[in-house]
């Protein structure tokens, strides 16, 4: 469940408290007071049996007795108490309830959820400070103040954090349009509100105080389509990890929740800061400011040390100064003083005073290249700080009126002497902070925030061929372990199951006697020059750390005694350990390559998860390494490998060249389809994975197994490609064409065939003939959610053309889906929008979605033909003749009894 009755919740017609009380301090009495003087519009009845008034209202003694159904129920009773009220609301036609009362956990969770479920009755909480919206006025909380209302919404995990951050809030004249607390999260979770505030034209952008995800997939996908819309702004506890993981594998060593974490935020596009002070800085500018047009920042200042300072904050985060244009250094040369500094920082010299000041700040604004203004005070007893300020003030209101403005973000240098003009500029919305870092960072952070959107919008290369994988034998080798009661496959072994996927290896063969690792060497020294030898034992992770591998052996006979002294002296040092025997391979050689590490682990929130960095035996010690979550594409392994130090390495360096780049990052993308499709595999390292010029190559590998019907695997937190709905058919008159999910690098294919689209069939598809389709909206039609839309393309068998795609989008409940298809110009009449539709439809019944809609002009006979062949339901638009609704039933809900 996601938005369904949140509008309940939020935009509530009628509220009742339960457990309104008259006792002074008392939560009921609180919560009581600010409902009645929070501005709310709509009726506040008051529950209570031992009252017959509370606030001067009159109080009902139970539910039965109020005298309508709330859209609302406050509660703050016993906790015992709770599951019994939740049933005797639901049954009474409420739909959503704010749950105050702490201690509701295990048994007693379970049974108030049980009772809201059949009747949809959303909960926020329990153990919450409540909600507050600061566009109704509904303060259903018990605050010890109000929001002024704006446009910032928050959602917090702790409610001391929230009224923290409302004393803040007020102090700079700073609004929301939303602050919910959402305690325990039994029902609504970040999730949901994500869902709902992406939609939410009252919110500017939504700040987020989390101290663990409880439902990873749902958040994931509403977070990537609210990050799309607004900046979303998270400060997450517990950074730091307490105690190591035990764990088979490097990766699994390396993991911490909190680098996972981080690369959930960064992959949802959401922006992640350390602390109380960082969110209020962002949260001032994105309320004040909320995007900007472009990176470049203008400073102007009275001060040049001050200025210099801000330059140097703005390169610490990796910002960048804008250059003034030609005619706008000219203006400034004939309005300030000789002495000023002729470039950004715009110094106007410690005498500035209002007028300066002003005339200064209307040119900069005027100038088309400015991006965003920093302007900064440093108090003088030659000019008025508050004069000055509303100087700078009437010029950016003159900007505005214009129709124009830069981003503007003030530094008023100072306490005392600056206090009233911060105020100033508050009540006139311009951020302002007490130092020039703050401000930098203020800025930076709508920046990040614009970096991270054009990061989502950037395709994919095309992968340089098809992939292909032996997916039926990787699972056959997994399932011949897990049977054989093994969790962790010998390095053959998983070898043989990186092969199976086109990943590189290094061949080895198994050995159990010294005789049989001078034959294995044998074979192998015709090809090569050197052998190498590695212990095979289920008890030992670390084959290095006991003596258990041999490097750059030339001869068989060297072979096979180097075998004997293995086996030897870890039998004295490890007798616990059953040595199954050796793994024989070549050694190869590469002074210039590089030691990497590809692994994964099983993170309990959020699934598998993927680690790249510097490999070798040292990698624990070097820890330089970066983390993702999977499934990935090239562009995303290529951001994972950006992550991590040795990344500029690889780029080559004096006589070392530059590594293959492309190889290292399929292997990546390779590995990720490998986790994605075979959940029994929970630990996973390819160290090293050797990489130079020619190509990268898996020397070692280690694979941890679990039986997934036993002990399953925590989802992955961002659905995989859906391979199985894969599939060839023949088109008549043209010959096989292959349907698939679309992929996020199909974008050119996609532009391609909207370029052969004729007109009308754009104008029937889109509604508008236009051909030329925005950047961002390609990359809205290719970079999908698996998790709650589908694309199905039709191509070439190989895949250099599409012929045709038909899409779904489904609401956040996922209970019913927009539909739209589109065939190439040239291909109509031959079927192949029928095979989309129908293959659509499938996916649609395997769902268990309710049911299919779409808007069809009256004109596309075609289509409305098909739909009714199809069998759904078309009826006219009533407010537009020229357009037809048309709906298909498919798996009807039990609420809608149907």
């Amino acid at each position: 469940m996601t938005i369904h009755n949140l509008d309940y919740l939020f935009r509530p017609s009628s509220v009742a408290l339960f457990g309104a009380s008259e006792r002074p301090g008392s939560v009921g009495a609180t919560v009581a007071a600010n409902l009645l003087s929070g501005g709310f519009n709509g009726p506040v009845w008051f529950v209570n049996p031992k009252h017959k008034n509370v606030q001067g209202q009159p109080c009902y003694a139970s539910t039965d007795e109020l005298p309508g159904t709330p859209d609302l129920a406050v509660i703050a009773i016993p906790a015992q108490a709770v599951p019994e009220l939740i049933a005797a609301l639901g049954n009474r036609g409420c739909r959503a309830a704010i749950v105050l009362t702490a201690g509701i956990e295990g048994e007693l969770e379970t049974r108030m959820l049980e009772a809201a479920r059949p009747h949809g009755l959303r909960i926020l909480g329990p153990n919450c400070i409540g909600l507050l919206m600061g566009g109704s006025g509904l303060n259903a909380s018990f605050s010890h103040t109000a929001p002024i209302p704006g446009d910032l919404a928050i959602v917090s995990q702790s409610g001391a954090l929230l009224t923290s951050v409302l004393d803040w809030a007020n102090g700079r004249q700073i609004g929301f349009s939303l602050m919910a607390s959402v305690g325990n999260m039994a029902d609504i979770d970040f999730g949901d509100m994500l869902d709902y505030l992406a939609g939410d034209v009252s919110s500017k952008a939504i700040l987020l105080y989390v101290e663990g995800i409880k439902n990873a997939p749902k958040f994931m996908s509403a977070a990537r389509r609210a990050a799309r819309s607004k900046p979303v702004i998270v400060i997450k506890t517990g950074r730091h990890e307490t105690a190591a993981q035990a764990a088979a594998s490097h990766t699994g060593a390396l993991a911490g929740s909190d680098k996972v974490y981080d690369a959930a935020f960064r992959r949802a596009g959401v922006l992640r800061v350390p602390d109380l002070d960082e969110l209020f800085i962002a949260a001032e500018t994105a309320e004040r400011i909320g995007t900007i047009p472009g990176e470049r920042l203008t400073i102007l200042t009275n001060g040049g040390g001050a200025g210099v300072l801000a330059a140097d904050a703005l390169a610490d985060e990796d910002g960048e100064l804008s250059e003034l244009s030609d005619d706008t250094t000219a203006k400034l040369h004939e309005l300030l003083p000789e002495t000023w500094s002729g470039a950004n920082p715009v110094d106007i010299i410690g005498d500035a005073g209002p007028d300066r000041y002003k005339s200064a700040m209307s040119t900069l604004l005027a100038d088309p290249e400015t991006e965003a203004i920093l302007v900064m005070n440093c108090p003088t007893a030659l000019a008025s700080s508050e004069d000055t300020a509303r100087a700078v003030i009437e010029a950016v209101n003159e900007q505005r009126q214009a129709g124009r403005s830069a981003p503007v973000v003030t530094n008023w240098l100072g306490s005392e002497a600056s206090a009233k003009a911060r105020e100033m500029f508050a009540e006139n919305n311009i951020p302002s902070f007490e130092t020039p870092r703050q401000a930098v960072r203020g800025f930076m952070h709508l920046v990040h925030y614009s970096r991270a959107q054009k990061e989502l919008m950037r395709a994919p290369p095309m992968l340089p061929r098809p992939l292909s994988f032996d997916s039926e034998t990787a699972q056959k080798q997994i399932d011949d372990v897990v049977k054989s009661g093994r969790s962790m496959m010998t390095e053959p072994e998983a070898k043989r199951l990186l092969q199976a996927y086109n990943v590189p290896i290094v061949p080895a063969f198994e050995a159990t006697t010294p005789e049989d690792v001078r034959e294995a060497a044998e074979e192998i020294l015709r090809d090569y020059s050197s052998v190498v030898l590695k212990i095979l034992s289920h008890d030992i992770s670390h084959k290095s750390d006991v003596g258990g591998v041999r490097l750059d052996i030339s001869s068989a006979e060297r072979a096979a005694k180097a075998a004997e002294e293995m086996m030897e002296r870890i039998g004295k040092e490890r007798p616990d350990a059953r040595i199954e025997g050796i793994s024989v391979q070549p050694m190869i050689h590469g002074k210039l390559a590089h030691e990497l590490i590809v692994g994964m682990t099983e993170d309990q929130t959020f699934g598998p998860v993927i680690l790249f960095g510097a490999g070798g035996t040292a990698v624990e010690v070097v820890k330089d390494t970066a983390m993702a979550l999977p499934p990935l594409d090239l562009k995303l392994a290529n951001d994972l490998i950006r992550e991590t130090r040795i990344s500029r390495l690889l780029r080559g360096y004096r006589d070392r060249p530059a590594a293959d780049m492309d190889s290292i990052a399929l292997t990546l993308v390779k590995v990720s389809y490998l986790i994605a499709q075979h959940p029994e595999i929970r630990e996973l390292d390819i160290n090293p994975l050797r990489a130079d010029e020619n190509g990268a190559v898996a020397l070692d590998a280690r694979v941890v197994l679990a039986d997934q019907n036993k002990s399953p695997r925590t989802p992955m937190a961002i659905r995989p490609y859906p391979h199985e709905w894969e599939k060839t058919i023949t088109l008549e008159g043209f010959g096989e064409v292959f349907i698939r999910p679309i992929r996020p690098d199909d974008e050119k294919l996609y532009e391609e065939m909207i370029q052969r689209m004729d007109q009308n069939d754009l104008r029937l598809r889109f509604f508008s003939p236009q051909r030329h389709l925005s950047r961002k909206f390609l990359a809205r039609l290719t970079q999908i959610d698996y998790g709650r839309e589908i694309a199905f393309v039709a191509l070439t068998p190989s895949e250099d053309e599409m012929l045709g795609v038909a899409r779904f989008f489904a609401d956040p409940d996922y209970r019913k889906a927009e539909y739209a298809v589109m065939t190439r110009s040239d291909l109509k009449g031959r079927g192949l929008g029928w095979q989309l539709m129908r293959h659509l439809i499938d996916y649609a019944k395997a769902e268990g979605l309710e049911r299919l809609y779409g808007s069809v002009l009256s004109e596309n006979v075609t289509m409305l033909r098909m739909c009714q062949q199809l069998g759904f339901n078309t009826r006219h638009d009533p407010e537009d003749p020229s357009i037809f609704q048309v709906e298909l039933p498919l798996n009807p809900s039990p609420e809608s009894g149907d």
